[in-house]
């Protein structure tokens, strides 16, 4: 990955709907030739895919909390995993250091849905004990952070 795929990824992460001919104007490039990057950079799992980033509150979806999960001595990380991915709520799942093993983003409509989303959640063979933050507001989430993009050493697994 030299600095012009980095360029297009940056571009990318601010608009995943630009088109070829735009990517290239932005980098200097033919469309054609960012084309050809793009699909290497697929092909490679660099780009891993594209979403519709939407307002949770519009689609109702009100209410954020962060859980922190605590294993039982037992527990095997990637079963507690895969039983967090099959809850509709939680959005988001990070395997984490110190006491908890995971930090979950759940997403509901009510209090009421969070306190039966986190009852499921406590119910997962392998959790011992959660920690739960309710989120009041987002001051910015999702952002693309282009200077990341700078350097070599990129982290394609954030």
């Amino acid at each position: 990955m030299d600095s012009l795929d980095r360029k297009i990824i940056a571009a990318l992460r601010v608009n995943g709907r630009a088109t070829y001919a735009d990517l290239g104007r932005s980098v200097g490039l033919s469309a054609s030739s960012v084309h050809e990057r793009v699909g290497k950079l697929e092909a490679a799992g660099v780009i891993t895919g594209y979403h519709a980033v939407v307002n949770p509150s519009a689609v109702g979806l009100g209410v954020t909390a962060l859980v922190g999960i605590q294993p039982t001595d037992t527990a095997e990380d990637d079963d507690v995993a895969e039983a967090l991915s099959q809850l509709d709520e939680v959005e988001s799942c990070y395997a984490v250091a110190g006491d908890e093993a995971f930090v979950v983003k759940v997403r509901v409509s009510t209090v009421d849905d969070l306190e039966r989303a986190l009852s499921r959640l406590r119910r997962i063979a392998g959790v011992a004990r959660t920690r739960t933050t309710v989120v009041l507001s987002t001051r910015f989430e999702g952002r693309a952070n282009n200077a990341s993009l700078d350097s070599p050493s990129v982290n394609s697994g954030a």
